[in-house]
């Protein structure tokens, strides 16, 4: 059976699923490879970094004729950074973290359709606020950075899809299989918004130490914390930890964040660990369900197969 969805009608896209546009590691590459398979590729720009940004838009309009899209980190942008992506005329823009309104009249202005992720409740009836077209719930199980007292996909995204409706709603966090692709139609979500699985592909910008690690890795190893990003120096807000694989900087300073933002000398310490090989150059971001994921399959194949696997879950559902 075809998983007709009112996100799939709104792109004109085959399959419920859309790559999560995770900062870097979502190229150009990867974003092309999911619009291909039927998904909707979402460029990771993150911070709107301009030689990143025009390096991989090229290779994503040189890749694809597909729907395709760009997502960015609300706090670390300007104007700027979604001016120069709209020049390539996306068929979204897709805005996390922080307070999206800065731009979204932008987004509208150019056509392109405002997807707006959301991390609780506060930042959900904003999202509808703003008049998004999407809505993504994320949920904590979610790799990477998300909400420190957020909620459980399994309970976040019925109440967001109840409170957006009409606007469809993705659903996010711990969603690797297509037994959750599935699992996330249930509860009335339109489609699945996917991270971890898909950086573990071939076409994903990371290094091959960190696929290899989401591909061994473990979901109870998950934690989700704000120590590297202390070390690293990141600006990150505090509001939003990450969840990473484990790390031998979270052992030392777990529930000691205070104390590392204090230390220069720590933060020093790290960059020389890392300058020197003893630690990891970057942290390894995964969500609870990297027990899932076995293999580093072609992003396009990996798009049919969770397709073709949820359809089989909600058809062994519809027998009992």
């Amino acid at each position: 059976m075809a998983l007709s969805t009112a996100f799939t009608k709104l792109f004109g896209v085959r399959h419920p699923i859309a790559l999560a546009p995770m900062g870097g590691s979502a190229g150009g590459a990867l974003t092309a490879a999911v619009s291909r398979g039927g998904g909707l590729g979402l460029l990771g720009s993150g911070n709107g970094d301009r030689d990143w940004m025009a390096r991989e838009l090229a290779i994503v309009a040189q890749s694809t004729v597909k729907p395709w899209g760009i997502g960015f980190q609300s706090w670390a942008i300007d104007v700027g950074a979604v001016d120069r992506a709209l020049e390539h005329d996306p068929r979204a823009v897709m805005l996390s973290f922080g307070d999206p309104s800065p731009f979204t009249e932008r987004v509208r202005r150019a056509g392109a359709v405002l997807i707006l992720q959301v991390t609780d409740m506060e930042e959900a009836r904003q999202a509808v606020d703003l008049g998004a077209d999407v809505i993504v719930a994320q949920g904590t199980e979610s790799g990477g950075h998300g909400a420190r007292r957020g909620r459980s996909t399994l309970p976040f995204v019925p109440v967001v899809v109840d409170l957006a409706a009409p606007v469809p709603v993705l659903a996010a966090g711990g969603i690797a299989d297509g037994r959750g692709v599935a699992a996330a139609l249930a509860l009335g979500a339109a489609g699945a918004l996917i991270g971890t699985r898909f950086q573990a592909t071939a076409e994903a910008l990371v290094d091959p130490s960190i696929a290899a690690a989401i591909v061994e890795g473990r979901g109870q190893d998950t934690e989700r914390s704000r120590v590297l990003d202390i070390a690293r120096g990141s600006r990150w807000p505090s509001k939003y930890p990450a969840r990473t694989l484990g790390h031998p900087y979270l052992d030392q300073w777990r529930g000691r964040e205070a104390e590392l933002a204090a230390d220069p000398d720590a933060r020093q310490a790290y960059q020389e660990g890392v300058a020197r090989g003893d630690l990891p150059p970057l942290p390894v971001w995964a969500g609870e369900a990297v027990d899932l994921i076995t293999d580093l399959p072609p992003a396009a194949d990996l798009v049919a197969a969770l397709a073709t696997q949820a359809e089989d879950a909600l058809a062994r559902a519809g027998r009992h």
